[in-house]
This record gives structure tokens, sequence and C-alpha cells, in this order.
């Protein structure tokens, strides 16, 4: 039972730190080349800002990606939604496409600090390494193609790269022995490159003991029993809420590309604060009456800081379908497309 409730709930803290794994949905890619990828670092680069949160560690792979990431606000939500729907809206709009990109719901787990996050950091770096293809590759090939990889954070660790400037170097470089920048980043290359070739089993099995956390069995207990305790004060609350937001409405991409294709703009148009521009007005019109979604759940998906926002968005929009005919007829038009769609529903 708490397993089956736990994916319902988050435990989040100031100053949590989580290893968050995202799947393509049923196990495609999410990068379909290099475009997608560096626009998922763009995204990552503004909620990062917007979110306060810290990147530690990232590695994109072809169906799926890892982050480290730590959350001074105690906000993993509202970063991980910000950061998939604007990726998710971009995919199904540049690939043509609709539904989920991701698989579910992403998966978080809780990190104790420095020894269990040290070796977190080398399993993230050294997935590149881990593939079907890599596999029986020579160790000596298997690290030219590490250090080579552009898409983790490994490069700049080890000094073969400009430092992303929305990752944080430093607190994992002060887990590398040396003084120096340059000594830690030697200390990283070593301590990572020496499992190129072969597994970290102890570490392996700690990381997969449980589902909720990773370290030693005292913080798993404590991060277990916190769940417990979330599970037993907010159980029928969170079900009832999970149960209108996944079942009463439809998906926000399925009307995000409804808004986006009519207003004839892409996902980051979309999301990006523009004069004068009723489009996120418009979006939240949609978002509210066919995702069943909160005003404040719609400021979370379009970037904006309050429901108040979005409600000065709205009345600003629907100000200007009543006197711009061609917006009113569009706006009919993404109607159209949405009723057809939730009576297929």
């Amino acid at each position: 039972m708490l397993d089956a409730m736990a994916r319902l709930l988050r435990l989040e803290y100031e100053g949590a730190i989580y290893h968050v794994t995202v799947r393509g949905n049923d196990r495609q890619n999410i990068f379909l080349d290099d475009k997608d990828r560096k626009y998922l670092l763009s995204r990552l680069s503004d909620c990062v800002e917007q979110c306060g949160v810290r990147l530690y560690v990232f590695c994109l792979m072809s169906n799926h990606f890892h982050l480290v990431i730590e959350t001074p606000r105690g906000n993993l939500s509202r970063f991980m939604q910000k950061v998939l729907t604007g990726f998710t809206v971009y995919f199904n709009c540049r690939h043509r496409r609709s539904g989920h990109v991701t698989q579910g719901r992403y998966n978080a787990r809780l990190v104790e600090g420095d020894d269990y996050l040290k070796k977190l950091s080398r399993y993230v770096h050294l997935n590149p390494v881990k593939t079907k293809r890599m596999v029986n590759k020579a160790k000596a090939e298997k690290i030219r193609y590490l250090r080579g990889y552009s898409w983790s954070s490994y490069r700049g660790y080890i000094g073969e790269s400009k430092d992303f400037p929305f990752v944080e170097y430093r607190p994992m470089l002060s887990l590398m022995a040396g003084r120096s920048k340059k000594k830690q980043q030697q200390a990283c290359r070593s301590f990572v490159e020496e499992m190129a070739a072969t597994e970290d089993d102890e570490f392996i099995q700690e990381l997969w003991r449980s589902p909720r956390g990773i370290g030693n069995d005292k913080f798993r207990e404590w991060v277990d029993g916190c769940f417990a305790e979330m599970i037993g004060r907010r159980k029928k609350k969170e079900d009832i809420s999970f149960r209108k937001m996944e079942g009463s409405g439809l998906t926000i991409d399925k009307v995000l590309e409804a808004v986006t294709k009519e207003l004839r703009m892409n996902a980051d148009q979309l999301l990006r604060r523009r004069r004068d521009s009723v489009s996120r007005g418009v979006a939240g019109i949609m978002l509210c009456q066919y995702a069943d979604y909160t005003q404040r759940q719609v400021a979370e998906v379009l970037g904006l800081k309050t429901g108040a926002a979005v409600s000065y968005q709205i009345a600003k929009a629907t100000a200007k379908i009543t006197e711009d005919k061609k917006l009113a007829k569009t706006v009919a038009k993404i109607k159209k497309i949405l009723d057809h769609e939730r009576k297929k529903k």
C-alpha cells in the first residue's frame, strides 16, 4: 500500500537532494536529434533560474535523462512540471505529434549526501558507456567516448569543456581529493573512469534498495517514515485530487497542442513573455475549461508567478477576443477541436 500511494506524493523540503530520472513513453526516444537536446538544456537553464534549483549533474541519453538536483526552496514538483511541460509542448509541436512524450511521472529519489552523492554522480556520468553498443568495447575506447560525450555535465567536471552556466560544479568537486580546482578535476576523472569498464556492484545494490531514497538504512527508514506519515495524513485528499487531474479533463499537451497549432506558434513562443500578446491568456482559458486546471495550476504550466497573473492574462485575452473577429474565430476553432477530443475521451 505504501508503494502504491507514494507514487502520488512527493516528499519535498528545503535543501532536499534528488536523483531524478525521466524516461520516454513506452521506451520511445525523447531526443530525436541534437536540436531536441539543446532545447531541453535551454529549458533546464531557464527553470533552474526561475525556481532557484541547484543542478549538480545531468546526462541525456536517447530515451531517458538523469538529473541530480538540490531544491533550496523545497519545490521539486514545480521545477519538474515547468521543465517537462515546456519540453512536451515543444517536442509535439516540432515533430507534429500528440500524446505523452515521457513515461508517466518522473522518478525522484532522495539522496543522502556526500559519499552516496559522489557515487551517484559517477553512476549518472557513466551512462553513455553502459549501453549495449558500448558494453563490449575496450576500456580505453569507452574512456575516449565518455570524454567526448557532449550531452552530460562530465566534460565540465574534468576540464574538457567550458562549464554549463546552469550547472553548479563546485559542491561536487569539493567531494574530490585536492585543494585546487585542477586537482579536483583530475581526481574526478580518475574516480569516474576507473569504473568505465566495470560495475560498482555494491553501490548499484544500494541504489535499488528503495524506490524513495538512496542512502544508509537509517536514512531510508526516515524517508519511508515520512512517506507513511504523509499517506496517513493526506491519503483521501491526494487520491481525489489525482483522479480529478488525470481523469476528468484533457491532458495538458493535448490542450496546448491545439492552442499552439491554431495560434501558429511553437511552445517556446507560447511560454515566452511578450508585450501585448494574448496567447498565454488563450492558453489559460483552454486549460481551465478543458484540462480542469485551477488558475494556480495554470500559472505553473505557463511560467507565471501567481493565479492572479493568470486571471489578468485571461481577462486581457477575453477582452481582445470580443473586439478581434479573427482571434475570436481562431479561439472558436480551438474550442471545436477540444470539444471533439473531449467527446472521444
